[in-house]
């Protein structure tokens, strides 16, 4: 009695993990489908130095670079967001058979971490849910084929267990904040145990062709962009405006926590065989397509713009 609404969100925190998981698995599904698509629906001509030769039969769909692109992008979200949910799936049970000193950091840790869990993947799947109609064309908005059934499916995940907004708000306005930050400065450090794993195989492996070295300085860098964005949101001291900007901060947060992951599993990638060489090039494709997209995120919530907030409602 009167622990209702404690109960209530230890359920709810779990539940949101599960979410997580839900919408990468959507977003997989749509990656399998539209990647055996690509494989075997033809489309065009190949291309030369001297332009297309109709003379050559048609070439699949895979063969073509913006294909790669779309296919790249969904490996990216989907296998990044499992890795990212079965970490914290790990943190909860350490929170049940660890140590204290584990227990503690599992704890810190799924503070931070939850809003993104349940928040990236239900986007960034989405999207990826996106682009695998588009390689199915036409074809991807009928239901012919189960894409534009895993896009329709994966669009609740955004909304359910919190929304998207909520759960910004939480983050920004509860989450890094809680004990000085201790569940931020948390994050930091391993992300900084990671990035130093990174340089060293860097220096140790000189042949690697992975740039290990450019995506440890890369994610060190986001590291303290997503900080001092942390820190410039709240030196107004005012929350309404500290929150304006909150999903942007969410976006660029989770997708500094997601450059984390794929540079861990790209470093536990490194033997031969196709299926390390894929997961090397997502964390590559990753890194140079999606982490930059920070900046824009960060630099609204570093101004404390106040346009949104702002706008008056006859306005609109």
């Amino acid at each position: 009695a009167g622990k209702g609404l404690q109960c209530m969100f230890h359920m709810m925190n779990e539940a949101r993990i599960g979410v997580g998981l839900a919408a990468t698995m959507l977003g997989m599904a749509g990656y399998y489908a539209s990647l055996d698509y690509a494989k075997t629906r033809t489309q065009g001509r190949p291309v030369g130095p001297a332009g297309k030769d109709p003379s050559q039969p048609p070439v699949r769909l895979i063969e073509h670079a913006d294909i790669k692109r779309m296919l790249l992008a969904q490996k990216a979200y989907g296998e990044g967001a499992l890795a990212l949910g079965l970490y914290c799936a790990r943190l909860v049970d350490e929170l049940h058979t660890g140590d204290d000193a584990q227990r503690s950091d599992a704890q810190w840790l799924l503070e931070v971490l939850t809003p993104i869990v349940k928040s990236w993947p239900s986007e960034w799947c989405l999207e990826g849910n996106s682009l695998a109609i588009q390689i199915h064309g036409g074809y991807g908005y009928t239901r012919d084929f189960p894409v534009e059934q895993y896009w329709r499916d994966q669009r609740l995940n955004m909304i359910h267990e919190g929304t998207h907004g909520i759960q910004a708000m939480d983050l920004l306005g509860r989450k890094v904040l809680l004990e000085d930050g201790r569940g931020l400065k948390l994050l930091g450090e391993r992300m900084q145990t990671t990035i130093s794993l990174a340089l060293d195989h860097s220096h140790r492996e000189q042949s690697d062709a992975n740039h290990l070295q450019t995506h440890a300085k890369a994610l060190q860098q986001a590291w303290g962009q997503v900080v001092q964005a942390t820190q410039a949101a709240w030196a107004g001291g005012e929350p309404a405006v500290a929150l304006a900007n909150a999903v942007p901060y969410m976006q660029a947060f989770g997708h500094t926590v997601l450059a984390w992951t794929w540079l861990q599993v790209a470093l536990a990638s490194q033997g031969e065989g196709d299926a390390n060489l894929g997961r090397r090039s997502a964390c590559q494709f990753f890194f140079h397509y999606e982490l930059p997209k920070i900046g824009a995120w960060l630099e609204v919530v570093r101004q404390r713009d106040t346009t949104c907030a702002d706008m008056p409602e006859t306005a609109f």
